[in-house]
């Protein structure tokens, strides 16, 4: 993968990571219903009520991914921001995770956690960074 390569194909992951956050399926919100089990709803990583309802996760990558989307573009064009990239992509992919503490993950959440993963490792090969 040569220096030009690696930006543009992480600039790729987050806008298909993007898209898979801004779909109404990916946080879990589990509500109590007084005729039985609780009901589950789901929302998109930039709605503020998952937030609301102490499910942090979402929200906070959510921001983290548009803050690395505009840092790997920046990246297109100067040749600057590896360390940031890496540090953010790895606060992003822990934030991901934490709907798992609350029992509140999907599947696009899934989704979103490994494409975080495949950043990360991406930022991490030193020779297509050198």
């Amino acid at each position: 993968m040569s220096k030009r390569k690696q930006p543009i194909i992480l600039v790729a992951i987050l806008i298909a990571i993007l898209v898979l956050e801004v779909l109404p399926y990916g946080a879990v919100l589990h509500f109590a219903n007084p005729e039985g089990e609780p009901f589950r709803e789901t929302f998109s990583y930039f709605d503020l009520t998952p937030y609301g309802y102490a499910n942090f996760g979402p929200f906070i990558t959510a921001i983290l991914t548009c803050v690395l989307l505009v840092l790997s573009v920046i990246k297109l064009f100067v040749d600057k921001g590896e360390k940031a990239i890496k540090i953010i992509s790895i606060i992003a992919l822990i934030t991901s995770l934490m709907p798992l503490l609350v029992n509140c993950y999907s599947m696009i959440g899934g989704a979103i956690s490994i494409l975080l993963l495949a950043v990360f490792i991406i930022s991490l090969t030193k020779k297509t960074w050198a």
